[in-house]
């Protein structure tokens, strides 16, 4: 008798795990049977699943998203085996969408929380996964064989155990594996103790010719867990979802039924076949996921020794940039608030540089004394001249903040705190595929001296996002699409251009959407933000300007010229108790072309080679 495992996979390589739970309980235990599965230096890849029944909306699931995160995040502090990359899929099926990421990412075993052979995992039948996994499969069911005690395998021929041997051993790390064994015949049982000197964890081998499931069942008593050998390809073997021994076991036992499937079962190459998932999907139900799995919130981040070390780990810098215009009683709280936190105490932040456009009262003597640069926008790249706006400075910030990572915020908020910061950067360290984060943020209103609760955001309700919900659906589940706090990598920024005024948002929105996708666009909830809100004649000159973008970009996308036939002068009414009477203003913002494009910018970070 051969004295060694014939054709069985090498269980030295390095495992690529994708680990698939329904339910936050027990997370612990999961990774920890991923750990052991994974042979370092191998890699865990963590999906937490959010099934939404059909006739529900997918961003009804952003509140179990969070939750999830929240459960990565308890963990991380707890243990030292999370993996950066933990994630949600939120979805009426998250495990097919899980599925078709593994078709284009190598993975070597998917580990999933299973529901059992006549229950929906994730979404999917256990035939289907077992079907459309493109690697190993170890579907298991249960709790208890998070207990210690050992571990019952049973397999029909070969296919599997490999595969079996290395979950038993993973379930089993202190414990012992029986082997349950089934033949067709007493011929053709062979005998088997030679794997007892290969593997000394199986300590009894078991060999049945017939009733196999009954067998199992008399055995099962004491185990932990039963590993069972599925060969989907012949029902009437070991086990599949639609078999009757599988479903027996399932259904006569409290022992938990872990189910196994090599893709390569040692004597048939296992193909796999086209993808799971609809080629077709509203757009409706992606906008709808994307808002449920890319919506955060800025409680997400607060542990800034987590963020600083992703920093580290990434070796990227990180810079604030606050565009000001007279906020001499604003500007100093904003400065001094950032930079303790994220500076001072932790060095989080590499640089918070102020760009000034020209203020007339003391900001920019303020923002001197609290020992920051100060730059006057007029004065950054002279050779290309300069407009008036909050969008040129920012344009022109690119040329002079040094980080890999660039945040902005306004320099008048009255409420800040350090999340206006780190909720927007939580997303770009923690997501490497976001690009462009928003934050959104209840904006109470102040009138006087009085503050009321509701009735910020009035151009954002009445124009930007009805305008976006017509042309741009696909970002229509963008909350403050006008929002003055937002943050992106430098790669992303510098390769589109910016308007110059009140557009500026609205432009880069569009055009970071249409370079990278919606996956690229994440957005926080900075809870909340207390700001001087502008007279309605200032928001209506901001309507004019936004719609001139929205226009110009249509153009764009479908052909048309309308703006060269459109007027770019408006006339505000003026009426006060002296003076009743029409005033034009001109009202265009003036489009700046890429950073990337400027030659002094390419000099300055060394891009001519």
């Amino acid at each position: 008798m051969n004295q060694s495992l014939p054709d069985i996979q090498d269980t030295t390589q390095p495992y690529r795990i994708v680990l698939a739970v329904e339910n936050e309980t027990g997370l612990e235990a999961w990774l920890s049977l991923a750990h052991r599965l994974c042979i370092p230096p191998g890699e865990i890849v963590l999906r937490g699943m959010v099934v939404i029944p059909e006739d529900k909306s997918l961003s009804e699931g952003a509140t179990q998203a969070r939750q999830w995160r929240d459960a990565f995040e308890r963990a991380a502090r707890d243990l030292a085996i999370v993996p950066e990359n933990a994630e949600v899929r939120v979805d009426y099926r998250p495990l097919a969408r899980i599925l078709d990421e593994m078709q284009d990412s190598a993975a070597d075993l998917l580990l999933v929380q299973w529901a059992g052979p006549v229950a929906l995992t994730g979404g999917l039948s256990t035939d289907d996964i077992l079907r459309y996994a493109p690697c190993d499969v170890a579907l298991v069911g249960g709790t208890a064989w998070q207990d210690s005690g050992p571990v019952l395998l049973c397999l029909r021929g070969g296919p599997n155990l490999s595969l079996g041997l290395r979950m038993s051993e993973a379930l089993a790390p202190a414990s012992t594996i029986t082997l349950f064994h089934a033949a067709d015949n007493p011929r053709t049982a062979p005998g088997l103790n030679w794997l007892m000197q290969a593997d000394p964890r199986i300590t009894r081998i078991v060999t049945s010719v017939s009733g196999f499931a009954e067998g199992i069942l008399r055995e099962a008593a004491g185990y932990k867990a039963i590993v069972l050998g599925a060969t989907f390809h012949q029902p009437q073997g070991s086990a599949s979802a639609s078999s009757p021994v599988l479903r027996t076991l399932y259904q006569a036992t409290n022992v938990p039924v872990v189910l196994v499937r090599a893709r390569r079962p040692e004597q048939v190459e296992f193909h796999v076949p086209h993808r799971l998932r609809r080629s077709e999907e509203s757009l409706s139900t992606q906008v709808d996921r994307w808002f449920a799995e890319n919506t955060f919130h800025s409680h997400e981040f607060a542990d800034l020794q987590a963020l600083l070390s992703l920093k580290e780990k990434q070796g990227v810098t990180i810079s604030i940039g606050l565009p000001a215009l007279n906020e001499e009683e604003t500007v100093e709280l904003v400065i001094t608030t950032l930079k303790r936190s994220l500076m001072d105490e932790l060095p989080l932040v590499d640089e918070i540089v102020l760009i000034d456009s020209d203020s007339t009262d003391r900001t920019v003597e303020i923002a001197q004394s609290c020992g920051i640069p100060v730059y006057r926008h007029p004065e950054i790249l002279p050779e290309v001249g300069s407009y008036r706006g909050k969008g040129e400075a920012l344009w022109k910030s690119l040329h002079v903040l040094k980080g890999d990572i660039i945040a902005w915020i306004d320099t008048d908020i009255t409420n800040i705190h350090p999340r206006f910061i780190y909720g927007l950067l939580g997303p770009l360290l923690k997501r490497p595929n976001v690009q462009y984060v928003k934050g959104f943020y209840q904006r109470p209103i102040k009138v006087g001296d009085q503050l009321q609760a509701y009735g910020g955001g009035r151009v954002t309700e009445l124009v930007a996002r009805p305008l976006l919900n017509l042309f741009y659906p696909e970002l229509s589940g963008i909350i403050q699409p006008l929002s003055g706090e937002y943050a992106g990598r430098r790669a992303a920024l510098e390769s589109v251009p910016f308007f110059s005024g009140y557009g500026v948002e609205t432009g880069l929105l569009i055009d970071l959407h249409e370079r990278y996708g919606l996956e690229g666009i994440a957005q926080t909830d900075l809870e909340e933000r207390i700001h001087h809100n502008q007279p309605l004649v200032n928001l209506s000159k901001m309507s004019f300007a936004i719609h001139q973008v929205f226009i110009g970009r249509l153009e764009k996308r479908y052909g048309l010229y309308l703006l060269d036939k459109a007027n770019r002068s408006m006339k505000i009414v003026e009426h006060g108790p002296e003076r009743f009477a029409l005033d034009i203003v001109e009202i265009g913002d003036v489009e700046r072309p890429p950073m990337l494009t400027i030659p002094a910018y390419r000099e300055r970070r060394h891009l001519n080679a």
